[in-house]
């Protein structure tokens, strides 16, 4: 056995009640098997099953969220851990909220002059076929507050607007209709204060779904980018300066498209990003000769502290 730093008894805290428990699992006992292979304590722990309570009273030293969505990602979670006085991974309780609540990552996003693309709040009174004249179809339907594209749909018409926003509004009281970007999509993982290779993501599906995110083996991702390295370096400049506006910490993930003429434009960031074998933080630590087990040790290490 070999013995890493001494974090202490650490909890994979994982599952959890949101709609992307299945992945949560998944990412969870990934890091499970990542920490223990490098000599840590590491323990799961479903907050699904069990009181957080437990956390203490079992001498957890440290956390490791793989969870993901409401509940884990939403900044619930880091008020609760803080109040217990136990050091946690990823980014704090307010830049957890903002970031899994697009509708105010985008205003903050704008306040600070950085590209995010148009949108307009939807309510079951909305005009539908005005939403699609202002933003052009198709264009995209989604729950404010979900990840994994979880209840989100790609509309090629104005008539299909009301049935998406019934779909996304059974996960979400508040659904966003945006404007789709004709362009590459890409994403930035942030490990500390570095910006990894970019990704670029291609799927013959529709759109970026939670199949295509999770499960098809037809998605492909690209890294290099292709973009030329000034390119590439802008827009990881943008990823963190993004990743800063939200006051996020540790690591994430920021996604961002670009149109038909290069301008990017931020979709949303990720506080706790996917560790499944389909995920894209460990893909892009692989670029950099970073295995998966040490990014989960790198992690670990920048565990926020209240």
């Amino acid at each position: 056995m070999t013995f890493g730093p001494n974090f202490g008894k650490v909890a994979v805290l994982m599952g959890g009640r949101s709609a992307e428990r299945e992945i949560s699992l998944m990412s969870g006992n990934g890091v499970l098997e990542a920490l223990r292979s490098k000599g840590v304590d590491a323990h799961a722990f479903d907050p699904a099953e069990r009181d957080l309570a437990d956390l203490k009273r079992d001498g957890f030293a440290r956390c490791f969220v793989a969870l993901h969505g409401r509940g884990g990602e939403d900044g619930t979670l880091q008020g609760a851990l803080e109040f217990l006085g136990i050091p946690y991974t990823g980014s704090g309780v307010l830049a957890s909220a903002l970031a899994l609540d697009k509708v105010r990552a985008k205003r903050l996003w704008a306040a600070e002059g950085l590209p995010t693309a148009p949108h307009v709040l939807l309510n079951g009174k909305s005009n539908f076929a005005a939403v699609a004249r202002k933003l052009g179809t198709p264009l995209f339907v989604k729950p404010a507050s979900e990840g994994s594209s979880v209840g989100m749909t790609k509309v090629r018409a104005a008539g299909g607007l009301k049935k998406a926003y019934n779909l996304a509004a059974r996960h979400d009281a508040v659904v966003i209709a945006e404007k789709f970007i004709d362009g590459p999509e890409l994403t930035g993982a942030i490990l500390g204060e570095r910006v990894l290779p970019l990704i670029r993501i291609e799927t013959p599906r529709e759109f970026y779904d939670y199949q295509a995110k999770y499960f098809a083996d037809d998605t492909r991702y690209l890294i290099p980018s292709g973009l030329s390295k000034k390119k590439e370096n802008q827009l990881q400049s943008l990823c963190l300066k993004a990743f800063h506006a939200l006051g996020c910490h540790g690591w994430g993930r920021v996604d961002l498209m670009l149109d038909r003429r290069g301008r990017p434009y931020l979709l949303e960031i990720n506080t706790s990003p996917g560790m499944t074998g389909h995920s894209l933080v460990p893909m892009a630590a692989r670029a950099v000769g970073l295995s998966y087990a040490d990014l989960c040790i790198r992690i670990l290490k920048l565990a926020h502290v209240g």
